[in-house]
């Protein structure tokens, strides 16, 4: 009987060779679990909360960035540095007070988009530092060109000015390095002969083409020989996200009646101050010794 046997009568026999076998086959099976439940306490789930798209600035162009981290067990409190990649450009995130939520601004000018990952670095208590990028592809966030004028109004009272009474659209392109106006014209608002010759009573001045640098606001100057003249500007470009556009332009004059009205009403104010005026003369007068 071997050394380490032991009788039977229900004491348990243990065996040298047998333990050494064993052991090895346990330590290989336990150590995949043990090392995944290690493992699942120290990751960061980030979630990307930036909006999809934003609409475009014409200024300085700033967008916020913004994220949500949840951190496992045994990353290390207040470790998790987050930043913000899109075109080469690191830009690290600001967290809050419980370092949960992460904001930024990103600049950017002159683009439709820009591509946005986020790259987070943690510390694991007592063992090494971690790091994630995410998504593996980069998100696009639009920038969504704002709308042009859609209306414009024009004094047209008093007397006609040589080459009739003038007025401009402005027009200005955020999302392109640069657009160019090819072509402007008049519209009738509808089809009616009143709308039809208010719309030929205005004429396009501005000389065609017409280039505007990315975020500069550049003209379409109008003239009208009607006080009461309207119709519909559309311009014509070379911009992807803005073709055509259409603005309803009005020039407005005082009517007979106002103009009258207008007249009385400034010789009741002459009269009214020549009335003060020879009222304080006799006081004078009668104040004098």
């Amino acid at each position: 009987m071997g050394r380490d046997a032991r009788p039977t009568g229900g004491v348990r026999l243990v065996f040298p060779a047998l333990r050494r076998a064993i052991f090895p086959f346990r330590s290989t099976v336990l150590a995949p679990v043990s090392l995944a439940l290690l493992l699942c306490a120290c990751d960061v789930r980030v979630e990307d909360t930036t909006p999809s798209a934003y609409p475009a600035e014409h200024g300085i162009g700033m967008y916020e960035l913004s994220a949500h981290i949840t951190a496992d067990p045994l990353v290390t409190p207040h470790s998790v540095v987050l930043f913000a990649i899109s075109d080469g450009q690191k830009l690290t995130l600001t967290p809050d007070a419980d370092f949960r939520h992460y904001r930024g601004l990103y600049s950017v000018r002159c683009h439709d988009s820009f591509p946005l990952q986020l790259y987070a670095v943690w510390r694991l208590q007592g063992l090494t530092t971690a790091r994630k990028l995410l998504p593996a592809q980069p998100r696009q966030i639009r920038l969504i060109e704002p709308p042009q004028p859609r209306e414009a109004r024009f004094d047209a009272s008093g007397k006609a000015p040589h080459g009739g009474w003038q007025g401009g659209v402005p027009f200005r392109f955020v999302t392109v390095p640069g657009a160019r106006i090819t072509a402007a014209r008049i519209e009738p608002a509808s089809g009616s002969a009143e709308d039809v010759a208010a719309a030929r009573a205005i004429s396009v001045t501005t000389a065609l083409p017409v280039d505007a640098d990315c975020g500069t606001a550049v003209q379409v100057r109008l003239a009208a020989s009607d006080p009461h003249a309207h119709g519909t500007l559309v311009i014509d470009t070379d911009h992807p996200a803005v073709p055509h556009w259409q603005t309803r332009v009005e020039f407005y004059g005082s009517s007979p009646a106002a103009v009258h009205l207008e007249s009385r009403l400034r010789g009741a104010e002459r009269k009214r101050t020549g009335m003060r005026g020879l009222k304080s003369e006799r006081a004078l007068k009668s104040a004098r010794p």
